[in-house]
């Protein structure tokens, strides 16, 4: 059985998105600080890319 993608996101300049990602059945999604430290790294990397600002984040242990 193949599953459905979401729609893709429509854009406009200056909307304000909320993004989440969660670990499966509410398991912890970072190991340690390093983990932590890794993905502000490639979100910093993905703002940078795209020209994006991120206004706030708040890092948890399962999302």
């Amino acid at each position: 059985m193949q599953a459905m993608s979401r729609p893709l996101r429509i854009e406009f300049p200056g909307v304000l998105y909320h993004v989440t990602a969660r670990g499966d059945r509410r398991e912890d999604i970072f190991v340690d600080d390093a983990d932590r430290a890794s993905l502000l790294a490639v979100v910093a990397q993905g703002l940078g890319r795209f020209g994006a600002v991120m206004l706030s984040y708040c890092l948890m242990s399962n999302h």
